[in-house]
């Protein structure tokens, strides 16, 4: 029963959303059917938002795979999903444990510290509890001591890093009444500042003035198809055909370009519309959390919650971060650091949000060099986690967003000098 908990339960983030969801809107005495309702929109909001996402992989994968033939780049490209992969063989239990048990610490610390922050990203809990059980494991602390030090740690760290980003997030969304829980706190707090500090919040992207006859590219859905196909079709024509033929099989190479940039605008808009509909159940239902179990609890979300309160600087973050990414593959490639190979994904979801946090303190510059300096950390500091994880045979890979490399780092090392 327990495995099953942690194996099918805890590891599904949109039943935990909508347990969440439940138990709030129980505690607040509503009527059934508004119990039932709320928790099974939660449910397929999550799913929605997931099903989008899933759909901006599909369309950069192709992207990056592209880019690799045809450039001849070799190095590491950060991927959360392949090294938890390869952790959980031998660490699989140790983590699902720490997860479970973090989530607990998380409840435990909202209540009883200022960080009133319940985290319900899941993946990312599970992401950031592998982490933690392979530096913990490198260092020679296993079994027993590791899962306590982990799971405290993670629990910690679920409600700390939401306090950490809520200062940037209120000024994005005007309130208090959410907060973000994703593990790349660090590089949306240095977004955050950069815009501070060379932007102006006033001439924010939403505002950009366009001559009346592109006046239609006012429309997201629109103006993101556009960016999209003209960025895929220019990497495709300078990589070459041989290039892309590996993905595009018996499909015309430019016309594989133009559907995929054009399904990278499907998935967005899907998962904008999952996050609507999350939102309008979820934080509510959260009046009722705060009230009988954590007062003044706010639910930490999954980082695409933020791409609603600034459409236009998610694509102008995702760009600059991909540059960022760029320019440090450069500079690692001259210093003899590992070398990082942008992945297109982790640009898309860490630089369009930290486009969102830049563009929040400091408007279309705050959104483009938060996003640049986004790429740049989630190029260098992967290059110096590598590592501390090497000796568990993670050398292909590593993680990829700003707080796994963070945390890793300072914990490694911490651990090695005691």
């Amino acid at each position: 029963m327990l495995g099953f908990i942690v194996h099918e339960i805890l590891s599904q983030p949109a039943i935990i959303a909508g347990l969440i969801a439940f138990i709030g809107l129980a505690l607040l005495k509503k009527p059934i059917r508004t119990i039932l309702s709320g928790t099974l929109k939660t449910i397929i909001g999550f799913l929605i938002l997931g099903v989008g996402a899933d759909v901006i992989v599909q369309s950069l994968n192709p992207l990056g795979t592209i880019l690799h033939q045809g450039f001849g780049v070799k190095g590491l490209i950060p991927n959360n999903e392949a090294i938890v992969g390869v952790a959980v063989k031998t660490l699989g239990q140790q983590t699902a444990i720490i997860m479970s048990l973090g989530f607990v610490f998380n409840l435990l610390f909202a209540r009883f510290t200022p960080f009133k922050y319940v985290f319900l990203t899941g993946h990312h809990t599970f992401f950031m509890a592998c982490l933690l059980s392979a530096v913990l494991t490198a260092t020679d602390i296993q079994g027993a001591p590791a899962i306590l030090i982990g799971s405290v740690i993670l629990g910690f760290l679920m409600v700390a890093l939401p306090a950490l980003a809520q200062p940037f997030v209120r000024r994005i969304t005007g309130d208090d009444s959410l907060a973000i829980g994703h593990f790349g706190t660090f590089g949306y707090i240095s977004a955050g500042f950069v815009g501070k500090w060379l932007g102006n919040p006033e001439k924010t992207t939403e505002e950009i003035k366009l001559p009346q006859g592109l006046s239609f590219l006012r429309d997201t859905t629109v103006s993101t198809a556009l960016t999209m196909v003209v960025l895929y079709v220019i990497v495709t024509l300078a990589a070459g055909p041989a290039a892309a033929a590996s993905v595009a099989k018996d499909q015309n190479y430019v016309m594989f370009a133009i559907m995929k940039g054009l399904l990278f605008a499907a998935g967005l808009y899907v998962i904008l519309a999952g996050v609507r509909m999350m939102l309008a159940e979820i934080v509510p239902a959260f009046q009722g959390i705060a009230e009988k179990l954590v007062p003044e609890a706010k639910p930490a979300l999954d980082c695409p919650v933020m791409f609603n309160f600034a459409p236009t600087a998610v694509i102008l973050g995702f760009l600059a971060s991909f540059l960022g990414g760029l320019i440090g593959l450069g500079i690692l490639s001259v210093i003899g650091l590992p070398v990082i190979i942008p992945g297109l994904v982790p640009h898309f979801f860490t630089g369009a949000t930290a486009g969102v946090f830049g563009n929040a303190t400091g408007g279309r510059r705050g959104a483009f060099f938060g996003a640049l300096v986004n790429g740049l950390l989630i190029s260098f500091l992967p290059a110096l986690l590598v590592p501390i994880l090497g000796d568990l045979g993670f050398e292909n890979t590593t993680f990829g967003d700003t707080d796994f490399s963070v945390v890793g780092i300072i914990l490694g090392y911490i651990l090695r000098l005691f």
